[in-house]
């Protein structure tokens, strides 16, 4: 019986790895970890059972208290009730599904603690991945990447020179290239003149997969993908020159891996997150997982695209703050995070999303190799320049 713990169980990363779960049986959930749905959160509770819960809002907290009082778990709070269920001393691996920088303090805890990370939180490595993985590789603990192209990357790398590719790897000296596949998002094809008067309604439907309301609208923005290129600067230990993102409307092939041969090793499968989780879940074991399967006859074929950077500044930006380094990631998503959330409440365009960030990270001054508290610090700088 593998045990785990789950940071952000009532999004969707979360849900759908309860979903994993509940469908196989033999993992045990020793802890959750929720914003303030606590009405899923005790439905979860009731069905997991788990022992320690953290609700991020402590007065939901509270009320979380009184609605499980029957029940034999302790409920806390806040970052130290994050931090709590990090470090459960029956889990072995923690799944970190929760959204946005509020990941990264926990995880470092939870690798210190020696365990594993099944890596759905793109944020730790972006503003932190000079910390993380070589703390990782001193643990010697496994990081697992959840995200379905860092996943399909992993994938392809296994059985290399006869043996497993963990992450932390040694595998970049056989990668002559990583091709990191993007949907486009639902306006691919759009100049920006056409993008001006684009909805939060409009921007959530994805034409592949179902996400939660943020990363959807960082899909939509190529913000997304660029977040995915630092990740995997910094997963498989290649140059950001080494990584090409290639257009693949249908969300066909997840991603692929060139080998200094010249050989190309992809990853295909339909748009099912599950699959990622399970293998995260799992890993090395390949488990049976119910779902549709790809139909070649049908499928007919695929396409491919240069992504646009010239009306998508999203990805354009990405690839400038990873080349700057230091601090200028975290100034590139936290500027982000926040121009989301004003995006999806109305009170910013869809293209003053990337105008957010690019007027941040112009206005920033680089900070090289920042420790935890320099990357918080420089998280709240961004958020009140943005």
């Amino acid at each position: 019986m593998k045990k785990i713990a789950i940071l952000g169980s009532t999004g969707s990363i979360g849900t759908q790895t309860l979903e994993v779960v509940r469908a196989n049986g033999d993992i045990q959930v020793t802890a959750l970890a929720a914003g303030s749905n606590i009405s899923l959160l005790e439905k979860q509770i009731r069905e997991f059972k788990p022992k320690l819960v953290c609700v991020w809002d402590e007065n939901k907290a509270k009320e979380l208290k009184l609605c499980t009082a029957d029940l034999f778990v302790e409920i806390c709070s806040g970052m130290e009730g994050l931090i709590k269920v990090a470090l459960e001393p029956e889990s072995e691996l923690l799944v970190t599904a929760i959204v946005g920088m509020i990941g990264l303090r926990p995880t470092i805890a939870a690798i210190e603690a020696g365990k594993d990370i099944a890596l759905a939180n793109k944020e730790t490595l972006v503003t932190a991945g000079h910390l993380i993985m070589p703390l990782a590789k001193e643990k010697k603990i496994k990081i697992l990447p959840v995200d379905s192209e860092h996943s399909a990357i992993f994938q392809c790398l296994q059985g290399r020179n006869g043996s497993d590719a963990c992450v932390p790897c040694n595998s970049s000296s056989e990668i002559e290239k990583i091709l990191l596949t993007a949907s486009g998002g639902p306006f691919r094809g759009l100049a920006k003149e056409q993008m001006r008067e684009i909805k939060p309604e409009d921007a959530l439907k994805h034409p592949s997969w179902s996400m939660g309301r943020k990363i959807t609208i960082d899909s939509a923005t190529m913000v997304n993908k660029g977040l995915e290129v630092m990740e995997a600067k910094w997963l498989f230990g290649v140059e950001p020159s080494d990584i090409t993102v290639v257009v693949q409307p249908k969300s066909i092939i997840h991603s692929m891996v060139q080998f200094r041969d010249g050989a190309v090793m992809a990853q295909l499968g339909t748009p099912d997150m599950k699959l990622p989780i399970q293998y995260a879940l799992y890993y090395p074991e390949r488990r049976s997982l119910k779902g549709e399967r790809l139909d070649f006859w049908k499928l007919g074929g695929l396409i491919f695209e240069k992504p646009d950077m010239e009306n998508f500044d999203g990805l354009r930006l990405a690839y400038q703050a990873i080349h700057k380094g230091g601090s200028m990631p975290t100034v590139y998503n936290a500027a982000n995070e926040l121009a989301v959330h004003d995006f999806l409440e109305g009170r910013l365009s869809f293209l003053g999303i990337t105008e957010r960030i690019e007027a941040a990270m112009e206005a920033h001054h680089v900070i090289e190799n920042p420790s935890v508290e320099e990357i918080l610090e420089t998280e709240r700088w961004a958020v009140g320049r943005a």
